[in-house]
């Protein structure tokens, strides 16, 4: 653990050191596929505790019309 740890800090302390746009671009670079997977993953997770629970399938809208809206004081809608 301790020689990842010294990886992570070297690492860590190269982009620091780096100018802005090396730095944003090194960021970016590492950043965006791993949101994308945890995103991904989250939503496959997501996905099938929602099928267990058997929430997967849409609830049908009922429609409302406008004569079955509440009035309020002065009668309008």
């Amino acid at each position: 653990m301790q020689r990842i740890a010294g990886l992570w800090d070297g690492f860590e302390l190269w982009v620091a050191g780096l100018p802005f746009i090396p730095q944003f671009l090194v960021v970016l670079v590492g950043m965006v596929p791993i949101s994308f997977a945890i995103a991904f993953l989250l939503d496959r997770g997501l996905r099938m505790v929602f099928r267990v629970l058997r929430r997967d399938e849409p609830v049908a809208a009922v429609p409302v019309t406008v004569a079955e809206l509440p009035t309020v004081g002065s009668g309008a809608r």
